[in-house]
């Protein structure tokens, strides 16, 4: 990298920066804010409970995520760094509030993956990809918005694109001390994102070809390579082990490979014409590249490059979305695992038409084309995700009744479908769901229940249930 790419790096950076500041101290009740409560839960339990990475809870005592109830509340999903990061600097600077640490850590998280982006693009192809693939990261309204949310997913990507560029180093380097240092350090930051959200494996692939391309298929060499991806893996190994001690705090997770839940029940969606029209044209067609930089997505895809490792890196990324059918169609925050692969690939496609000056037009005349082009596709993402900062005003008033009402111990049930953000954003401990009779959630120990489905209050009422608040959205019963 020379001077001036520092200078441009640090405008893209800055740039993103100042988007992903937009609604940063919102409360925590916006799109997937049930996904966002649940790791925010996990950091605000480290900071009331201790820190104990080995045993993470959070607000949920339900059989809804697991199949079991789950009186201790806990929750192994992802080793908790991320989670201990943002409470321990809410700890130690209490002047922000914890979410709002929570999107400072996830959005520096996204600013070093575009920054390894910028550096990959730059030393293996071009300029030009370097500066198109970081503006798209930067700047495009789905990836600013999920850049800046409180889910692990920014963490573990950061990782998983700091051990490449380290292992990108190491297959450079000469100096055989520096080797050994950026091949433990690469191979312990895939650990940790491995850690964290065990989906990044993908990017094992370019790892692996980084290895490949340094030694080609040299036998001696193959230990090497055996113990990095050991190094990398076995700490992962040793968590899922684990956890499996702890059955009612695992939540289910076979439907991500093939299924999605719908109002009939769960649906089959594997290489169904609805996974390609939801992931390839609602998702990132429409909402990730705002329609007209898919034009540019699909040529940097197909053309052929000098080298292979960002093709491999975009591979990669959709290699994961195949892998993981279910969820990356019944959630939209599974996307994030597949940025980097999607904004590689609009860069290269920018590069190729820049570039390719004997089949286009010259560059000075395409290069305003493609920034209207980008323009549009900003808008267009926008006029889409701009709702999803949007915090619905009844949520926020159901946390303040539930907090009027009630002490800090009392388990309540705030009927949401299962949604736990209600049970966040009230500070309180029970059930997100009405799964069970009124009288048997008593037996366990619950002292509230508030509900907005119209059937359900007037079973409780005729039920004689206490009514402590009722309006024309919701009500909220003593038990």
């Amino acid at each position: 990298m020379k001077k001036k790419d520092g200078f441009i790096l640090g405008v893209i950076l800055f740039v993103a920066l100042l988007l992903r500041l937009y609604h940063i101290n919102a409360p925590l009740a916006d799109f997937h804010s049930w996904r966002q409560a649940d790791t925010a839960a996990v950091a605000r339990n480290f900071e009331r409970t201790g820190f104990n990475l080995f045993k993470p809870t959070y607000d949920d005592y339900s059989n809804v995520q697991s199949g079991m109830d789950n009186p201790n509340g806990y929750r192994f999903v992802e080793f908790p760094i991320y989670n201990a990061m943002f409470a321990g600097l809410h700890t130690v600077m209490p002047f922000l509030s914890l979410e709002i640490w929570g999107r400072i850590v996830s959005i520096l998280f996204s600013l070093i993956c575009i920054a390894v982006l910028y550096y990959l693009a730059l030393v293996e192809v071009g300029r030009i990809t370097a500066i198109f693939t970081a503006i798209t990261f930067a700047v495009m309204p789905f990836f600013v918005y999920f850049s800046r949310t409180i889910l692990p997913d920014n963490a573990a990507l950061s990782f998983a694109f700091v051990s490449i560029f380290l292992l990108h180093l190491f297959t450079t380097e000469k100096k055989q001390n520096k080797q050994v240092a950026w091949f433990l350090l690469s191979s312990f930051s895939f650990a940790i994102a491995l850690l964290i959200k065990p989906m990044v494996a993908f990017y094992g692939i370019p790892l692996l070809f980084l290895f490949v391309r340094k030694y080609k298929f040299t036998t001696p060499k193959q230990l090497q390579i055996i113990l990095y991806f050991l190094i990398a893996g076995a700490p992962f190994l040793l968590w899922r082990y684990y956890i499996t001690r702890f059955p009612e705090g695992i939540p289910a997770s076979n439907w991500l490979f093939t299924q999605v839940n719908t109002s009939e029940g769960e649906k089959d969606i594997f290489m169904r014409p609805a996974f390609f029209r939801w992931v390839f044209f609602e998702r990132i067609n429409n909402l990730i590249l705002g329609g007209y930089l898919t034009a540019f997505f699909v040529l940097g895809f197909i053309k052929k490059q000098k080298t292979w490792l960002p093709f491999i890196i975009t591979a990669a990324s959709f290699l994961y979305i195949f892998v993981f059918q279910g969820g990356n169609v019944q959630h939209e925050y599974y996307q994030i695992v597949a940025f980097p692969g999607i904004a590689l690939a609009v860069g290269l496609g920018v590069a190729a038409i820049l570039e390719g000056s004997s089949v286009f037009l010259h560059r000075y005349i395409v290069m305003p084309i493609i920034v209207v082009v980008f323009a549009a596709s900003f808008l267009f993402s926008w006029f889409q995700v701009q709702g999803y900062y949007n915090v619905p005003a009844d949520l926020l008033l159901m946390a303040k009744i539930i907090q009027t009402f009630s002490k800090p111990t009392d388990l309540v049930v705030a009927d949401r479908m299962g949604d736990t953000t209600l049970l966040y954003l009230s500070d309180r401990k029970g059930s997100p769901i009405l799964n069970k009779e009124p009288e048997e959630f008593k037996k366990m120990g619950y002292s509230y229940i508030l509900t907005d489905k119209s059937e359900v209050i007037a079973k409780l009422k005729k039920a004689q249930y206490r009514v402590l608040f009722e309006n024309n959205q919701f009500a909220l019963f003593a038990l």
